[in-house]
């Protein structure tokens, strides 16, 4: 019995139940854009974790809290809105005492604290399968302004946020596969799989000068790929210029095929963004007033909806992987 991957789900099956609502945006950005009357617009999105598939079964409470809240947190800075709300739904397993929930909890105050919102509602059911954390995201913003995928023009420059392949080599750590890294970079890649930092700031900072904006969750490769399709163009990207944290270079000189998950490794939440060129000191500084580096990687170029990734000398390389789907 064959089924349909995540991708060809939402375009088959899903998307079209999405045409009646223009505000939708046919299912294809980080949210949907709702035009509120007299309170502006809000953006919308939903995303769930689940054990063993997004977070290790055995992760802290607080820091499975953490993760559920920020990669929503993410879709609202990919859409440059100001993140109000959120409404959480937990499928429990009976194995989870009081004593879990407690820590869950307050590792849930203390995100929606530093973020500055709030939980507005949600759901609890039990459930004989594994842990799962749905949150569903509100945030303020002008829909004529949104930052959107469909954005990027031939010429634009292609940046992205913070550093690559941290997400993917943060699991690798925490399962077993730090191959002799010092434990401060050990600790910092097990950070950030376990805690992705949501560029809130950076995405409402970018507004009005990024053509194009989403989040990194399925890799750089496969998320560009979605950005150059909406938009129509050909996305290159140069190898050698992408940012990687000490950790990460750490390893792949130790073992240079783990470069492929800078390329190709999900769970970054960085953010991909193109701007015109003229635009190159308003995101330099945007970027330093939020306190994120940001990194110019490529260009937006003419032709048919593709992404290359080229090396030093400007040839392009063979890609085995390209990004991460879930089976649906």
């Amino acid at each position: 019995m064959t089924r349909r991957g995540e991708f060809a789900l939402i375009r088959d099956l899903f998307a079209p139940l999405a045409r009646v609502r223009p505000e939708a945006l046919g299912l294809e950005d980080d949210a949907a854009l709702l035009a509120v009357q007299g309170l502006g617009g809000l953006a919308v999105s939903a995303d769930a974790i689940v054990a063993g598939v997004h977070f290790l079964p055995d992760d802290p409470p607080g820091s499975i809290a953490a993760k559920a809240l920020r990669v929503n947190l993410s879709d609202m800075a990919a859409m440059g809105a100001r993140p109000v709300g959120v409404l959480l739904t937990m499928a429990l397993p009976a194995g989870l005492d009081d004593a879990w929930l407690e820590s869950f909890a307050r590792g849930l105050g203390e995100d929606l604290a530093a973020f500055e919102i709030a939980l507005l509602g949600g759901d609890t059911v039990a459930t004989p399968g594994p842990l799962t954390v749905s949150v569903t995201i509100l945030g303020d913003v002008v829909p004529e302004r949104a930052l959107r995928r469909a954005g990027a023009r031939v010429g634009d420059d292609l940046w992205v946020s913070g550093t690559l392949g941290d997400g993917t080599l943060g699991l690798r750590v925490a399962r077993g596969g730090a191959m002799g890294l010092p434990w401060p970079l050990q600790e910092a890649l097990r950070e950030r799989y376990r805690r992705p930092v949501p560029r809130v700031a950076l995405g409402q900072a970018l507004v009005g000068v990024a053509s194009a904006a989403m989040d990194i969750s399925d890799g750089l490769c496969a998320d560009a790929w979605h950005m150059a399709r909406a938009s129509g163009v050909g996305l290159r990207i140069e190898a050698p210029v992408l940012p990687v944290s000490e950790g990460a270079a750490t390893l792949i000189a130790d073992d240079p095929a783990l470069f492929v998950e800078v390329l190709a490794g999900g769970d970054d939440y960085e953010l991909l963004f193109t701007a015109p060129a003229d635009q190159r000191d308003a995101v330099a500084a945007g970027a330093a007033a939020c306190g994120t580096l940001v990194t110019r990687i490529g260009r937006v170029e003419a032709g048919e909806a593709a992404v290359v990734v080229v090396d030093a000398q400007g040839e392009p390389l063979a890609l085995e992987r390209t990004g991460w789907a879930h089976d649906a």
